[in-house]
């Protein structure tokens, strides 16, 4: 044991800077997995837990106030149920910000949807205008209890008494009302009702909503939420975070193993005589696999327990996303099992790997085996002859001939050195992909910068003059939004009624084409995939008790309501009504107006009368994803350093053997050295070529993938532009021949006697 100490410390101070990347490598692929751990159960487990602690409804379905709700306690599968409440949908204002809501009467804190209060207090009779809101709503409102809102066109006054977390679907400006619990007082004229279901079995959830739709009838329900909708929205971005953490973690992991195994299958070919000498003095081929295997997990090892600790110390201090999920995900149950499997794994791969390299040094014979005379690289090939007939400079000849003359290496060595590079194209692509949202988002589904909803006090003609004075609006499409169910009627949709058949609204269109004439529409991916209907077909919805059919004749990209979304022309839907009123805009503006600005103005020339807020961007909850890649990158780019300077050690060793021939025909030490950085260079190039053809069709593969079961469906995926490519490949190439520069000329100057005991 003494003696295999001694040698692996020899062998680790001749190898230091290999040691430094390996135990860094690992503690960055260990930080990314740990992350991805944190961001999965950030994005799961505070919608179980409150959902949990408020003994959730799976089914919330929005009625007229004339439903028999009742008949909902006897169906079977239903254990409990929570209201019905009174709702109102009215907007309220707090501090400039103005919100939809809805409503709900809630005399009693209830059994069923019971949420959990997490500042100030539940309703209080002798507060009979105090509310309380969910508390992703009070953040939009920058509303604390004790602050007053207030009900705009109106003199009535709410004030807030208590903050409550809720498990129902999450308030999106625009999209889905914020929930606000009050008292009967507070609420004079609602103007429907809502029921929570509490099922016996939640996979039951799409049976039960059908039910309840044929007791109640179609026509008495105007929305229907459950809990599975719920949830995914919840976790959202987190979720999709953690995703991108954990697959390119995982193939960082596989990575660094590939590369300490060729980084051991190279020291073992240039080691050769020193594991013969350890036979012959008496080590076993156990002790020899033994050294190789210990010492590089001690490796993995340091690096592990280096990520783990930071990232339980420092983890939390991270600023934005990543430290309030590290901050969640440690209070939670898993957490402790969670810190020891994940470095327990990726040290264990990374021995696994280590292991099949190290074995073979302990098949070494203890006597060397005579070398073939032949040289390593084998006979010059007619067309390399050729090249130096014609004074094609030598370097480039024999390093071509050096780099690709060993098939079975080469190749190994070009695919270890591809894998990261190919990583890296994929994580550009995602980037890439992020900043297309930003930089061009009419062409990812966001032709419109601002959204605007008017009250009943102004007719439309007004509104859309005023709208389209502006000098930063550019165009006003017109519409409405409302809740429909689907043909089997267990969920509901987002029907869209936006621009008229004069003035379309210019959706984003991955297939088919736009909807021009009557009953037609497009349709987002989320919404093809619920009704496992396909672009060309037609699709019966109802509308509160009217049956609407649409023809499907495009699938637009819809960031919004994941996907679920149908559009039509306001002109289609006002043929079923025609007295239907716009209830908001879309407005497209001119290049380069702030949108911020524009509200503004919008809001200070609508008295009162517009709710003006900005259409909201998904590539906005990712921002923490640019720092997640950028790590990444430097990660990945840290595990290609490792193989290449493994590749550039094997290159050197194996071309010792070829040194006095070359200098017997009368090359020179530099002639000598530029062989071997044309090799090197050459291997890089090979890597980077075959990572660029193979990166750029996997990453739009796997984002658009990713866009597909998100709901905003395939088409969004951007890759790199030769800008980006082009100087990445140049740079990895360059940085190859310069890494070979200083060992080739090393090598080439070594004296006679030397090259003789290498090639002995």
């Amino acid at each position: 044991m003494r003696a295999t100490l001694r040698w692996a410390h020899s062998d680790l101070r001749t190898h230091r800077g290999e040691a430094l990347f390996l135990v860094l490598a690992t503690a960055g692929i260990v930080a990314s997995l740990l992350l991805a751990t944190a961001l999965f159960g950030y994005a799961t487990n505070p919608w179980q837990r409150v959902f949990t602690q408020s003994h959730g409804a799976h089914v919330w379905l929005h009625t007229d106030k004339a439903a028999d709700t009742g008949k909902l306690a006897g169906l079977d599968g239903v254990d409990t149920v929570a209201g019905p409440y009174p709702t109102a949908a009215v907007t309220v204002s707090s501090r400039g910000s103005r919100a939809s809501v809805e409503l709900r009467v809630t005399p009693e804190r209830p059994s069923v949807g019971r949420p959990p209060i997490v500042s100030g207090h539940w309703l209080d009779p002798s507060a009979p205008n105090g509310v309380v809101l969910e508390s992703r709503l009070a953040r939009a409102l920058l509303a604390e209890p004790g602050d007053t809102l207030t009900v705009p066109g109106t003199a009535r006054e709410l004030t807030v008494v208590g903050l409550a977390d809720s498990a129902e679907p999450r308030y999106r400006p625009g999209e889905q009302p914020g929930l606000v619990w009050a008292l009967p007082s507070a609420v004079p004229d609602p103007g429907g009702q809502v029921i929570g279901l509490r099922l016996t079995d939640p996979g039951d959830t799409s049976y039960i909503v059908q039910r309840a739709v044929t007791v109640l009838g179609s026509g008495a329900i105007g929305e229907v939420s459950t809990w599975q909708q719920a949830r995914a929205e919840a976790q959202g971005d987190n979720r999709l975070l953690g995703q991108v953490l954990g697959l390119f973690g995982l193939g960082a992991l596989v990575a660094a193993g590939f590369a300490v195994h060729g980084a051991i299958g190279t020291r073992i070919r240039g080691h050769l005589r020193d594991l013969s000498v350890l036979k012959a003095i008496g080590f076993t081929p156990g002790q020899v696999v033994r050294i190789f295997l210990l010492q590089h997990l001690a490796y993995a090892l340091l690096g592990a327990l280096a990520a783990a600790g930071l990232a339980e110390a420092l983890g939390s201090r991270i600023p934005g996303r990543l430290g309030d999920a590290v901050g969640v995900w440690q209070g939670l149950p898993g957490h402790t099992v969670a810190l020891i499997v994940v470095p327990v794994g990726a040290v264990l791969f990374i021995g696994a790997t280590t292991g099949l390299a190290a074995w073979r040094a302990g098949r070494v014979p203890p006597v060397p085996l005579p070398r073939p005379a032949a040289t390593s690289g084998g006979r010059l090939s007619g067309v390399a002859r050729r090249a130096l007939g014609v004074r094609i400079p030598p370097a480039l000849v024999l390093g071509w001939h050096t780099a690709f003359t060993r098939r079975p290496r080469s190749l190994a060595t070009v695919a270890r050195l591809t894998l990261p590079l190919l990583l890296i194209v994929v994580a550009m692509s995602a980037w890439t992909t992020i900043d297309r949202f930003h930089s061009d988002p009419e062409r990812v589904g966001l032709p419109t910068a601002l959204s605007v909803r008017a009250d009943a006090g102004r007719s439309e003609q007004q509104i859309r003059s005023l709208l389209e004075r502006d000098p930063g609006v550019a165009a006003a499409y017109p519409g409405v939004e409302t809740a429909a169910l689907g043909p089997s009627q267990t969920a509901t949709i987002a029907l869209r009624g936006l621009g008229t058949h004069r003035d379309p609204y210019p959706h984003t269109l991955a297939e088919g084409r736009p909807a021009r004439g009557s009953d037609e529409a497009v349709a987002g991916q989320g919404l093809l995939d619920l009704l496992d209907a396909r672009v060309g077909d037609w699709v019966r919805m109802t509308v509160g008790d009217q049956p609407l059919i649409l023809h499907i004749v495009g699938r637009s990209i819809e960031p919004e309501n994941a996907g679920r979304v149908i559009s039509t022309s306001l002109d289609t839907l006002r043929e079923n009504d025609p007295g239907l009123r716009p209830t908001l805009y879309e407005l497209r503006l001119d290049p380069g107006a702030d949108p911020r600005e524009v509200a503004d103005r919008l809001a200070a020339a609508g008295d009162g009368h517009l709710d003006v807020h900005a259409v909201a961007n998904p590539a906005d909850g990712l921002s923490p994803l640019r720092a997640v890649v950028a790590g990444l990158i430097a990660v990945l780019a840290l595990i290609g350093l490792i193989e290449l300077l493994t590749a550039i050690g094997g290159t050197v060793r194996e071309s010792e053997r070829d040194l006095l021939a070359l200098k017997a025909i009368g090359l020179s030490p530099r002639q000598i050295t530029a062989i071997t950085v044309t090799a090197t260079g050459l291997t890089a190039l090979a890597a980077v070529l075959a990572a660029t053809a193979l990166g750029l069709p996997l990453a739009h593969w796997l984002i658009d993938a990713q866009g597909r079961s998100s709901g905003i469906g395939a088409g969004i995926a951007q890759g790199p532009s030769a800008v980006l490519v082009v100087p990445l490949g140049a740079a990895a190439v360059l940085c190859a021949a310069a890494l070979a520069a200083v060992p080739a000329a090393r090598a080439a100057r070594r004296r006679l006697a030397d090259t003789l005991s290498a090639v002995a």
